[in-house]
């Protein structure tokens, strides 16, 4: 673990959600959000003990929000409402949702609008700080009245039911939480419902495909000015004069960037008179344009999930300031469920323009370097297979990227009759920013095989670089060779934001 993060309620920021997800860290609350947590816990109490129906409090739930719970029966209602919505199905969630998911669910219940106690805020910080994470099955949330049912498997460890992973081992929630020092809560009214309602899983998968599709998208432009110099392609396309007067700024930064990627190679200088190809494919042309819109889409995405982490979704709030208890419908996730439709079509588009560089280089009528960049063609078969896999990876993410967050299935006897499918929405981007990473890196290793091919020329510093992070897992391709586990570690290395900051 690094050192402590302090956390704001309500201001935490891009790099602290990074490094959340990134790996095991130790956490602390802003010591001056507990006033309004516990202010706001006495008005839930207050309400508990009344005659006035509140729903949530001392009323059921959904359907049921008018059937009248008696004031010795609150705390029953509580457990009750996690231990029915412990329903969920599929593989478990990944640790780094998981550890979002845990920093998101405090903090957004540290602003005070929720009526919980502090003491229950401080076990969920508690299980971030051993690094203890519940085992929250990923399927079984429709995005509206919050991620329920896997957020009913975070509340179940809460109160010892259900399974914890700590170092590295599965085991009953109660174990788990004696062996951090911990004891199981007893809910106190509306911390049930503040638990299940809320968008923190949905929001947790969306902002982990976010930073991995950001890191994909940042090797997609280094793949695609290698790809570029291997074929010999040109740069005239990034001038800024010519991008800046489309007026789009994405396509500007991009333009730019390539620009800068590109200065001072030796290959493009050997053809930067008498080329006889007066214009490149749209795969090297047009890059702009095209990587510009889907850095649009990425930088809308995130400003919508940034807001997102840092906002109230469950129901209903408590104003401590008046006394109010109002129900509404924060927990709906619909700009979750469209920002990750946001992400799934960048993905898919930086994936697909990857694949067709990938195909222009291994046809030597388009690349001008031997046929699929090997040596010896017909004998080896060089990157053959590679580019079918990029194209097979390409047609699978188009497919994934049909938007998800237009469909909806009415639930609860239609009481909740229009719903976001957000924690789908965003779930499929772990597999697809896998794909695109899969494909961006056999771009990275057929693009540092073309520009080898064109030794004893040098390309750019930016692109030597970039070229030498490929060699440290994958060498030149001289004879076939099996080339999966290299594909996978490059990717690997790429997710990990190995071919970031290369830009001078």
């Amino acid at each position: 673990m690094t050192e402590t993060i302090q956390l704001a309620p309500g201001a935490l920021s891009f790099d602290q959600l990074r490094a959340i997800a990134r790996e095991a860290q130790k956490v602390v609350l802003y010591e001056g959000c507990w006033p309004a947590v516990e202010a706001a816990a006495e008005v839930v109490e207050r309400a508990a003990r009344g005659g006035v129906p509140v729903y949530g409090i001392n009323t059921g739930f959904g359907k049921l929000a008018t059937v009248r719970i008696a004031p010795d029966q609150i705390e029953e209602l509580q457990r009750r409402l996690v231990l029915s919505h412990m329903c969920g199905l599929g593989p478990p969630l990944p640790d780094p949702v998981v550890r979002l998911v845990l920093a998101l669910k405090a903090t957004s219940l540290a602003l005070g609008y929720s009526g919980v106690r502090r003491r229950t805020i401080e076990l969920l910080l508690a299980l971030i700080n051993h690094d203890a994470l519940p085992v929250i099955p990923a399927k079984g949330s429709v995005g509206a009245s919050g991620d329920l049912a896997p957020l009913a498997h975070l509340a179940g460890t809460l109160i010892g039911v259900g399974e914890v992973r700590l170092d590295g081992t599965v085991l009953p929630a109660a174990e788990a939480l004696a062996r951090i020092g911990e004891q199981p809560l007893i809910l106190a009214a509306k911390e049930g419902l503040a638990f299940l309602n809320g968008t923190q899983v949905s929001t947790a998968l969306a902002l982990v495909g976010l930073f991995r599709a950001q890191a994909v998208f940042d090797a997609a432009l280094v793949a695609g000015a290698m790809s570029v110099d291997a074929a010999l392609g040109s740069d005239v396309p990034f001038d800024p004069r010519l991008n800046a007067v489309r007026g789009q700024p994405a396509q500007m930064r991009v333009a730019e960037r390539l620009h800068a990627l590109l200065v001072g190679s030796q290959i493009r200088a050997s053809h930067l008179v008498e080329c006889e190809r007066v214009q490149d494919p749209y795969s090297l042309r047009c890059q702009p344009q095209v990587m510009g819109a889907c850095l649009e889409l990425l930088d809308g995405a995130a400003a919508v999930l940034e807001r997102e982490a840092n906002g109230v979704s469950d129901n209903p709030l408590v104003f401590a300031e008046d006394g109010a208890i109002l129900s509404g419908g924060n927990f709906h996730g619909e700009p979750v469920a469209l920002a990750a439709d946001q992400i799934a079509l960048a993905l898919a588009e930086i994936g697909s323009l990857a694949e067709r560089r990938i195909a222009l280089l291994t046809d030597p009528n388009l690349s001008q370097l031997p046929a699929f960049l090997t040596p010896e063609p017909g004998l080896n078969s060089g990157f053959m297979l590679p580019q079918i896999v990029a194209a097979a990876l390409a047609s699978e993410n188009q497919h994934l990227a049909h938007p998800a967050g237009i469909d909806s299935r009415p639930t609860s006897a239609n009481q909740e009759d229009h719903v976001s499918m957000a924690t789908h929405a965003a779930r499929r981007l772990l597999e697809m920013t896998d794909n695109a990473a899969h494909i961006v890196a056999i771009e990275l290793l057929a693009a540092a095989q073309g520009i080898e091919l064109r030794r004893p020329l040098e390309s750019s510093a930016p692109l030597e670089a970039a070229l030498a992070r490929v060699r440290a897992r994958a060498a030149f391709l001289t004879d076939d060779r099996p080339l999966g586990d290299e594909i996978r570690a490059l990717a690997g290395d790429l997710l990990d934001g190995a071919f970031a900051g290369l830009t001078p």
